[in-house]
């Protein structure tokens, strides 16, 4: 074996959406390439600014972070974890501890773009250099073109192409654990601030029964892979166990896109092909966030629905965020929303359905409400998602199809076992007017709609046709 000079004598690995410490592409090409390598992590001031001091995914992310930091401390090594303004505070640390390159993985967040175009120029004022690598996706950015060479806007002709130009290479982990030896022994770092110590309120996760770090994302994986060949049968039905539940653990990078896709194109059947293809609406969505980054502003994909007015009522809009419109499903979704911080798949595109084509207020709300409230909330996801519902989107749904939310939930919360849970007032509800109360016949006793749990603040086939005539006019 030739062994290659190594180019730097010191770099930082600088860790954003890619908490773990295997299979990771810029901590694998930053050990190869030197002699000794400090990993850090900004808990970036300028984004938790923004944040209500409940967000729980800085709690999430902290969590994350320290259990980072462990596996670093057993390899002899440390997490240099600082709290401030990323542009100011890389270059920081790299002339603190004369680094001379900085690695990471790339982030498709407009902003994230930026804010590492300013961090790279500021290091080249300092001699240092600046890499960057593909990480949280299997296929990026102009990586899939159509033959026109154009960004693919239509999802089966990308996932085609994505399938026909897979390979053992795209889905082949980085060996982090052949170049351990140069992560830089013993270096001296500030101790790891609390949560608190960042202003937040810290999260009970353990209360929650929510697994965090690279720990809790290894059990998830190993818990999922035996239910994978049920997937596809089972993933619609929120109150069925039929989802990985690794959504916030994809997001944050604790475990390896290439593992799971890999394992995925690897095993086969209905179940792994379908969970696989929403590996693949992930990459999608990331792609279209970087050719079209106006997205991710407000604007529509669709740019004849640019100034599509909504007449929705702020007060329905209230009732949607609270659970409170009357349509179980709906409610049962929101509160679910606000109690974990998940939302089944399914239920996302109902409720976000409800909101733009029931009670006809702008998809940029519901957007900036999951913002606030997802663990899991990416911005290339969301805004695809919303977009998709609200017919605005690439490859969206045609406006003329929209969601009846009772027969949703009548077809996948059938004996109203998902509404029972977040909805506890309709528990003694049958099977049958649990979906829909008010058109039942007999409610139990003691039981008042309007008093113990809302009428519906609209009428679904009223708004129903409102829809069609605001898409119509565009």
């Amino acid at each position: 074996m030739v062994v290659v000079p190594a180019s730097y004598q010191r770099s930082l690995c600088w860790f954003r959406r890619d908490l773990r410490d295997f299979d990771h592409a810029a901590l694998c090409h930053a050990l190869q390439q030197s002699e000794q390598v400090l990993c850090v992590f900004v808990f970036d001031s300028t984004i938790l600014a923004s944040l209500p001091r409940d967000d729980r995914r800085v709690s999430f992310i902290w969590h994350a972070v320290a259990e980072l930091d462990q596996a670093l401390r057993q390899q002899g090594s440390a997490l240099c974890v600082v709290h401030g303004d990323a542009k100011t505070e890389i270059p920081r640390l790299a002339a603190h501890y004369q680094a001379q390159a900085v690695f990471c993985n790339h982030d498709d967040d407009p902003s994230a773009i930026a804010r590492d175009h300013a961090v790279a120029q500021t290091l080249a004022t300092q001699g240092c250099a600046f890499f960057d690598a593909k990480d949280h996706v299997i296929f990026e950015r102009a990586e899939l073109l159509t033959q026109a060479g154009k960004p693919f806007s239509v999802f089966t002709p990308y996932k085609n192409s994505w399938l026909k130009n897979i390979n053992t290479e795209f889905l082949q982990s980085y060996p982090v654990e052949h170049y351990r030896s140069a992560l830089w022994q013993q270096p001296h770092v500030p101790p790891l601030p609390s949560v608190a110590d960042l202003g937040f309120v810290a999260c009970d996760f353990v209360a929650l029964h929510i697994k965090t770090g690279m720990r809790g994302g290894e059990q998830l994986w190993a818990d999922f892979l035996p239910r994978m060949s049920l997937y596809k049968q089972a993933r619609d039905f929120p109150a069925v166990k039929g989802v990985s539940y690794l959504s916030a653990h994809v997001r944050f990078g604790t475990v390896s896109i290439r593992q799971l896709a890999r394992t995925a194109f690897e095993h086969g059947g209905e179940g792994a092909e379908g969970w696989l293809n929403e590996l693949i609406w992930r990459d999608f969505y990331q792609q279209i966030l970087y050719h079209r980054p106006d997205v991710a502003s407000g604007h529509s994909f669709k740019a004849e629905y640019e100034g599509l007015v909504f007449p929705g009522e702020e007060a329905h809009f209230v009732a949607w965020c609270e659970g409170r419109t009357g349509y179980p499903i709906v409610d049962a979704a929101m509160r679910q929303l606000q109690q974990v911080g998940w939302m089944h798949n399914r239920l996302r595109m109902i409720t976000a359905s409800f909101l733009v084509k029931d009670l006809l207020i702008d998809w940029r709300k519901g957007e900036a409400h999951f913002a606030r409230w997802l663990l899991d909330y990416d911005l290339a996801a969301n805004n695809g998602g919303w977009q998709w519902a609200a017919s605005t989107g690439c490859d969206a749904q045609p406006y003329f199809r929209i969601f009846n939310p009772v027969t949703q939930s009548q077809k996948f919360d059938p004996k109203g076992q998902f509404i029972r849970r977040y909805v506890p007032e309709l528990a003694n509800l049958d099977d049958k007017a649990i979906h829909a109360p008010w058109q039942a016949k007999q409610l139990p006793l003691g039981f008042r709609l309007g008093r113990d749990y809302p009428h519906p603040i609209v009428d679904h086939a009223a708004q129903r046709l409102r829809a069609l005539a605001l898409f119509e006019r565009g």
